[in-house]
């Protein structure tokens, strides 16, 4: 069965910080929902797989959190964070994006604590931060209780960020390295899973200087 999307669920979808769609061939845009996404500035992506789209209904309440990320960036990795945006909606991921949405300067602690706070309230599942090395995001994402960034630059460093640190926001640097890299990057990440075992301890410890220092409610 066709799934017909209207205007008003485009705007629905922006509302919920939505500003990547992937969509299948089962999905219907009806020609003033195409209007309105060009409007807000919306992208869509074109997939195979079927009802990838069904939490358009209600995205904030109904959409599952685990194909949920939040990304940003500064003025550096503007142009990065789009490309990261369209690798992520081809593995059927709804995207978040807090901004910048310009090359004009910008300061990258609002961003990297933007996403970082999606993801600490669980309105997403990772995030992806950029600005021009990735180290000046990744600190000040963790600044934010429970939240684990880690700077990658290739896929050694994701694999193990994942596997061995359960590392849930991903910073990367545009000054640093290239798409391919970051193709490759994005694709270890996601693909690679917590290992747990001997390093849930670890970072067992790690929360506990965590509340020893920031206290519980940090945001």
């Amino acid at each position: 069965m066709k799934k017909l999307i209207t205007e008003h669920d485009v705007v629905k979808i922006y509302q919920s910080g939505i500003r990547v769609i992937p969509f299948t061939s089962e999905v219907i845009f009806t020609p003033s929902a195409k209007d309105k996404i060009k409007q807000l500035g919306i992208k869509i992506s074109k997939r195979e797989e079927a009802s990838i789209i069904d939490p358009i209904e209600n995205p904030h309440e109904e959409m599952d959190k685990s194909k949920v990320i939040a990304i940003g960036s500064d003025h550096t990795g503007f142009k990065l964070k789009n490309f990261a945006a369209k690798i992520l909606s081809e593995h059927g991921f709804f995207i978040i994006d807090v901004g910048t949405y310009d090359e004009n300067a910008c300061d990258y602690p609002d961003f990297a604590y933007a996403v970082a706070k999606k993801v600490k309230i669980k309105e997403a599942a990772f995030g992806v931060i950029i600005d021009a090395t990735g180290n000046p995001s990744a600190i000040t994402a963790n600044k934010l209780l429970g939240i684990r960034a880690a700077n990658c630059y290739n896929e050694f460093t994701a694999k193990s960020a994942r596997e061995h640190n359960n590392a849930n926001v991903l910073t990367l640097g545009a000054k640093s390295i290239g798409e391919e890299t970051v193709r490759s990057i994005i694709e270890t990440w996601l693909k690679t899973n917590f290992a747990g075992g001997r390093h849930q301890k670890r970072l067992d410890k790690i929360a506990g200087i965590e509340r020893q220092i920031l206290g519980n409610n940090n945001s």
